[in-house]
């Protein structure tokens, strides 16, 4: 438990760093680091090329040998990088004068230097001074406080005097040169591929803080949600009066009353989330994220979705063993904080048969988001929603006289909520179906079910249908005519989606409309599936090709072909990591992406590739082999593609989004999911900008 607490130290302490911080301190790093370059004479024939860094206080500059592959690729190694020349040669490598600090965390170890550091690199003439010695210094500072700034690469040149050319039995032979060369292409080589990927992780995980930060309060919501419904049940909602009359008059003063209730409803916090965080230590961070696409663990959510929403309906009853209870019970007794803390645990339990398929939902909804501490905040916002009234009835008792009669009403709420969980479940059964190209639960048929399913909420709330529990509907509240009206209104709204309608409401929970029985073309008609169809290159990579959204823009699913098409036309390419249990990735498909502003983008200036790492197609067996970053074989193409995502940009979230050239190398830094049009639009326009292609 002490591991999990530190980890979520950690990890809210990443959610306060976000994009802003990058862009405030990305480019300007001139008055937080000087250099200072001279030639040290070692002989007549010989020199050292010295380089000397000032650092500000609290930001550092990593070794030379610093390894970024030690390090979860962060960290640029400094480099001096000189241009090739037959005036001298290089002798040996650059070296720190002194030893580095060395620094050990999660992320790998680190090698760096504070306040100054010394770079030596030894160097032999061949010609007489004076000679002109051309550099480019490459490096990357970075602080705690703030990050890590981009890596920099800047040029001097220097001027060696006074020294004579080494004397050698014959000329300078070519490959000598050719070697120094050589090993000043190596060099520079791979500080491009360490600063793209070290520019790269720095930024993806600002990024991913701000997702992970608004994931969470999603999900606080969401139980917060849950917890108001579960007040609603009919084992909870009675025990409001009881409780708070039990503590107002046990107690000799209403301060005290008033401070036993908030102790209690302290105590259901802390319940609740200690559930929330003995999921999160059951499964650990890894765990949860594998959740998220994991088949087998979306049927079996599948499958408790039905149970719970069987139990709501009145088929049978969920409880605990009665011994447990008893024993709660018997500890409530007892006086001081114990007795208070039990009475809260003995509410839970006794209440289970009703909160534990919300409880259940809200855990399988959260842990299948992947965040590390989702269950623990979906259980905070539904145990404060269920603790709140105790709270407020305690301080003002005055408003239980306001509170409704327990009634029939209580079992027409988990009725419905029963059948919100059968609609919840086709979610779970889609995500498979998607991932295995079973096409089996259809858009079309997905549709009609949830459809269904809100019409028969409309009927059984206006009392046309009766399960074996209800009571007789006497007379037609205001309330209760209210629901029923919106459950009619809502599927009246999704009635189209089955024709093709875009039904953003549902977006990422719905299957998307391109997974239709026939692509829905007979909706659009046949050829109209995107305006790329104008391309001159088109009918030759169509099959390649598959339609997203609306059916209006192509991707690619195989980088390499989409690669060539790039390289004939001219243009970049977006990589897009998706997945088919993404509800963010079909947010953006269907309402970012078919902007008016961003549309054009897509289709003209751009080739997309999604590559969908929850995948299940098997890879062929001569692409089947070990992958270091999921330490597993890569056997389906969702894993490929996984593995690709881990070792270019060491991120495993989607969407996450990047503009590469034709060739691969990125122009621009990994963007996460992102539902403003105008920043998602600046994101496209800066990466075709620094490629210089036309917008």
């Amino acid at each position: 438990m002490k591991n999990v607490i530190f980890k979520g130290l950690i990890f809210f302490f990443l959610l306060i760093v976000n994009n802003q911080v990058f862009s405030q301190f990305g480019p300007d790093w001139h008055d937080k680091i000087t250099w200072d370059f001279s030639i040290e004479k070692k002989d007549e024939s010989h020199a050292y090329v010295v380089a000397n860094a000032k650092l500000k206080k609290g930001w550092h500059v990593y070794s030379v040998n610093h390894n970024p592959e030690k390090a979860s690729f962060t960290g640029t190694p400094t480099k001096l990088t000189f241009a090739p020349s037959k005036k001298y040669k290089l002798i040996g490598k650059l070296i720190d004068t002194k030893k580095p600090l060395l620094h050990n965390d999660d992320l790998g170890t680190s090698l760096y230097f504070e306040g100054s550091a010394t770079f030596k690199q030894e160097i032999e003439f061949y010609q007489d001074a004076p000679v002109d010695i051309a550099l480019t210094y490459s490096f990357m500072i970075c602080s705690d406080e703030f990050g890590c700034l981009p890596p920099v690469d800047e040029q001097t040149i220097l001027k060696a005097t006074g020294y004579k050319a080494v004397k050698l039995d014959g000329p300078v032979k070519s490959d000598s040169i050719e070697k120094t060369e050589a090993e000043n292409n190596d060099v520079a080589r791979t500080k491009k591929e360490t600063t793209k990927t070290s520019n790269s992780a720095v930024k993806k995980k600002l990024i991913t803080s701000k997702k992970s930060k608004d994931t969470l309060w999603v999900i606080f919501l969401k139980g917060f949600g849950g917890g108001l419904i579960a007040l609603l049940t009919p084992c909870v909602f009675p025990m409001i009066p009881m409780t708070v009359t039990f503590f107002t008059k046990r107690s000799k003063t209403r301060t005290k009353g008033i401070a036993n209730a908030l102790l209690y409803g302290f105590s259901i916090i802390f319940i609740y989330v200690a559930l929330g965080l003995l999921v999160t230590a059951a499964l650990g961070p890894s765990g949860l994220n594998d959740l998220s696409t994991n088949v087998w663990m979306n049927l079996i959510f599948f499958a408790i979705f039905i149970f719970f929403a069987i139990s709501f309906l009145g088929a049978f009853e969920l409880r605990l063993p009665n011994s447990w209870v008893n024993k709660a019970d018997s500890n409530a007794d007892k006086g001081g904080l114990i007795g208070i803390f039990f009475m809260a645990f003995t509410l839970s339990l006794v209440s289970f048969s009703c909160t534990g398929p919300i409880i259940g939902s809200l855990l399988v909804e959260s842990a299948a988001d992947g965040a590390m501490l989702a269950p623990a905040i979906g259980m905070g916002g539904f145990a404060v929603a269920l603790a709140l009234p105790f709270a407020l009835f305690a301080v003002f008792p005055g408003w239980l006289n306001s509170l409704p009669q327990s009634g029939g009403w209580l079992n027409s709420v988990k009725v419905v909520l029963g059948l919100l969980e059968l609609a919840l479940a086709m979610k779970f059964l889609s995500g498979v179906d998607l991932a295995y190209h079973w096409g089996i639960l259809t858009r079309e048929l997905f549709v009609a079910i949830w459809t269904v399913i809100f019409f028969v909420i409309g009927f059984y709330l206006l009392g046309k249908l009766k399960f074996s529990h209800d009571s007789n509907v006497e007379k037609l509240t205001v309330t209760r005519f209210m629901f029923a009206l919106s459950a009619f209104v809502f599927g009246l709204y999704l009635l189209p989606g089955m024709w093709g309608a875009p039904l953003q409401l549902i977006d990422g929970v719905a299957p998307p409309r391109t997974h239709s029985e026939d692509n829905f073309s007979f909706v659009r008609g046949e050829g109209s599936a995107s305006s790329t169809a104008k391309s001159t290159h088109y009918e030759a990579f169509k099959q390649y090709m598959h339609p997203v959204s609306d059916g209006s823009i192509m991707v690619f699913h195989e980088l390499e072909k989409a690669k060539e098409l790039a390289k004939l036309e001219g243009k970049n390419i977006l990589l897009d990591f998706t997945g088919h249990n993404c509800a963010n990735c079909r947010r953006t498909e269907s309402k970012i992406w078919l902007d008016p502003s961003i549309k054009p983008l897509l289709q003209d200036s751009l080739i997309i590739v999604s590559l969908y790492v929850d995948d299940r197609t098997p890879l062929p067996l001569n692409e089947q082999k070990f992958s270091k970053a999921l330490q597993a074989k890569m056997t389906t193409i969702g894993m490929k593609w996984s593995d690709y995502e881990i070792t270019h940009y060491n991120q495993i979230t989607q969407p996450l989004y990047v503009l590469i050239d034709a060739a691969g190398n990125d122009i621009s830094a990994p963007m996460g999911y992102e539902p403003n049009v105008e920043k998602y639009k600046a994101f496209l326009k800066t990466g075709l900008r620094e490629s210089k292609t036309p917008l």
